[in-house]
């Protein structure tokens, strides 16, 4: 979902905008109630995602978590 804000928002809040953009944010900049431009960060300045990078995120995980789904045995003959 896209953050919307006027001229005068963009205006005093860009340091903030910027690090949303950059973080994958949408930002579009609207004038009243009329979009009429939107941030967008340029290629290769988004932070790069590595996975594995939330320690504690998984709790828990089953012996059999890469076995099939007994709904698959069908499809696998």
């Amino acid at each position: 979902m896209a953050i919307q804000v006027t001229i005068h928002e963009a205006k005093t809040h860009l340091s903030r905008l910027l690090r949303l953009v950059i973080q994958g944010e949408e930002v579009i900049i609207a004038k009243g109630s009329r979009p009429i431009a939107r941030l967008e960060a340029l290629e290769g300045v988004r932070p790069e995602r590595h996975i594995g990078s939330d320690p504690g995120l998984i709790v828990s995980m089953s012996d059999d978590f890469d076995e099939p789904l007994d709904d698959f045995v069908p499809y696998m003959r």
